[in-house]
């Protein structure tokens, strides 16, 4: 009987750990990820920066996933650029991402030089998170602050490329 306890708990130790690991999370220095913020093309991109410990990002996780849901058979694309410690991405990142099911490629962006980049991203940056960035060849929209499913499906319906 312990044999098969330890085999139990072995095999649910090992699927845990199994899904951890599956979703694969670079981590980036914003001059790698500057060429993903100015890909225009017949794609709509959504980026967005958020971070785990920001609550206003938590709150509108669940809406980028649906929207991500929606739109992804479309020429569609939902990025989300973790603004978490390196050192967390094991431990606070990764497990966020399983808890809410995250299906939009995620980045961890580790770059210490904001003050460099954030007006790369757009000139009216203040830097909090989150901001939400929509574009495609023929359309830009740029939020600092929570954006809503309806506002987001708006914009990505009356601009997607067909």
């Amino acid at each position: 009987m312990k044999t098969l306890r330890l085999i139990l708990l072995l095999f649910i130790l090992g699927t845990f750990a199994a899904g951890i690991s599956a979703q694969n999370v670079p981590v980036l220095n914003f001059a790698q990820l500057e060429p993903i913020l100015n890909n225009r093309n017949d794609t709509t991109y959504v980026i967005n920066f958020w971070a785990t410990w920001c609550k206003p990002c938590v709150k509108e996780m669940p809406d980028l996933m649906k929207i991500n849901q929606k739109f992804k058979n479309r020429k569609f694309k939902m990025i989300l650029v973790s603004m978490d410690f390196d050192i967390h991405l094991q431990t606070k990142v990764i497990p966020f991402i399983n808890e809410q099911n995250i299906d939009a490629d995620v980045i961890l962006l580790n770059d210490s030089k904001q003050h460099e980049w954030i007006n790369k991203v757009n000139e009216d940056w203040t830097g909090a998170i989150p901001i939400t960035v929509i574009h495609n060849k023929e359309f830009y929209f740029f939020r600092e602050g929570e954006i809503t499913f309806d506002e987001l499906n708006e914009l990505i319906t009356k601009n997607i490329q067909q």
